[in-house]
């Protein structure tokens, strides 16, 4: 989950292209209380590098926060997607 400014500001769409860079899959959602929730997987290294990227995020946006939860592989997207 990351929270602060994080909506309205291209966040999801930035993701999507970070995500799409580092050839990893998975979604991006923004969420009814402001923050914004993702999924991925990828090569290890790859996630690492998307973890460092979401710290800052997009260039309009602040992060307050960021919780991560490593999950069992179970993203099926074959692409990263921006979920609405």
């Amino acid at each position: 989950m990351i929270s602060g400014k994080v909506q309205g500001v291209w966040f999801r769409k930035h993701t999507q292209e970070t995500a799409t860079s580092l050839e990893l899959t998975g979604w991006v959602r923004n969420e009814l209380d402001g923050n914004v929730q993702t999924e991925f997987q990828g090569e290890y290294q790859n996630c690492i590098k998307m973890l460092k990227w979401l710290e800052s995020g997009s260039p309009l946006s602040s992060v307050s926060d960021l919780k991560i939860e490593q999950l069992e592989s179970r993203v099926s997207e074959a692409s990263f997607q921006i979920l609405v």
